[in-house]
């Protein structure tokens, strides 16, 4: 019998759903708690796990023939001995981006407008004007347009701002995207934008990849927006910037190492605003992810290509094979 092990937070309706598209399937809601233990016994895995997995074990096992993240970031799982088995995987790619737009925008904003200095005020009874600045009239450079990077670019598109965008897969440049470079030409996006806002994935490529000497090519008094992986920015570097001022602010949902540990300087400094990597909450997220997965439950047992099927070798999957699902 097909074992199939969940570990994203589903309720009891949520599994009665995955088991009605696989009805002669085991479903064994392992949670984080036994995720690892159970793997080696699956067929498919669905989920994130948050708690170390020894996947080297998974793949020496031989059954795991499938891994549906509920994430967008792979990071969790492809692992080298993942990517050089015969495991597919796929992801939920793009399913939150008008979360993930939203909370970018938030960010953003906040960094524009001051709010952390206004908070601050607020909070000593002090109603005193004080500098702001405008998103109006500004350079915005996306680094990864894929299903976020899209979302986000749409949610800028009535701002009144020039757009550049660097992508793996530079192609299907949407309107509002004034320029769409290949990855290669990230330096130059950098030099001209006056924010960047980073939706990249984090493989080996993009470990590290906003550095000193990325960050030093922004025009002074930027803003940094992540909603991407912390570990694509060298941390240290990016405090450096802050703190010499050539970085106006940074807006920060994820971080380097998370939780952001009590002794990082992010947390004094009153241009950074950080959210604990919320970017893709939603009061529908699990729907969603059930929805995804029960679609392409019934793909894969029909031996049909898979909805975010990802290429091992890089991360992601390519836009043509990004699941777009019906508004509701």
């Amino acid at each position: 019998m097909t074992r199939i092990v969940l570990c994203y937070p589903v309720e009891p309706h949520h599994i009665a759903q995955i088991q009605a598209a696989a009805p002669q399937a085991e479903v064994i809601d392992a949670g984080q708690e036994r995720v690892d233990a159970e793997l080696p016994t699956a067929d498919i895995f669905v989920g994130h796990a948050k708690v170390p997995v020894d996947w080297k074990r998974v793949v020496d096992a031989g059954r795991l023939k499938w891994i549906q993240s509920s994430a967008a970031g792979l990071d969790h799982c492809l692992v080298p001995e993942v990517i050089a088995s015969d495991i597919v995987v796929s992801s939920a790619a793009g399913l939150f981006a008008p979360q993930v737009a939203e909370q970018t925008m938030a960010l953003l904003y906040g960094c524009l407008r001051r709010l952390p200095v206004f908070w601050e005020a607020a909070r000593r009874r002090e109603f005193i004007r004080r500098p702001t600045d405008d998103l109006r009239g500004k350079t915005v450079g996306i680094v990864g347009l894929g299903g976020n990077g899209r979302k986000i670019a749409a949610a800028l598109a009535s701002m009144d701002v020039r757009m550049v965008a660097t992508d793996y897969f530079p192609v299907d440049k949407p309107d509002c995207v004034d320029q769409l470079w290949p990855a290669d030409r990230l330096g130059e996006l950098m030099s001209v934008s006056d924010i960047v806002i980073l939706a990249l994935p984090l493989n080996a490529s993009t470990r590290g990849l906003i550095d000193a000497s990325m960050l030093a090519k922004m025009p002074p008094g930027g803003y940094l927006i992540n909603v991407a992986r912390g570990q694509v920015v060298v941390e240290a570097d990016l405090v450096a910037a802050l703190q010499s001022g050539h970085l106006a602010g940074a807006g920060l949902d994820v971080t380097e190492i998370e939780p952001l540990p009590t002794e990082s300087p992010l947390w004094d400094m009153p241009q950074v605003i950080i959210t604990p990597h919320v970017g893709a909450q939603s009061a529908r997220r699990v729907d969603d992810t059930t929805d995804l997965v029960c679609e392409n439950m019934h793909r894969y047992l029909r031996g049909e290509n898979l909805w975010n099927q990802v290429d091992k070798g890089i991360g992601f999957a390519h836009p043509s094979k990004v699941w777009k699902p019906e508004k509701k």
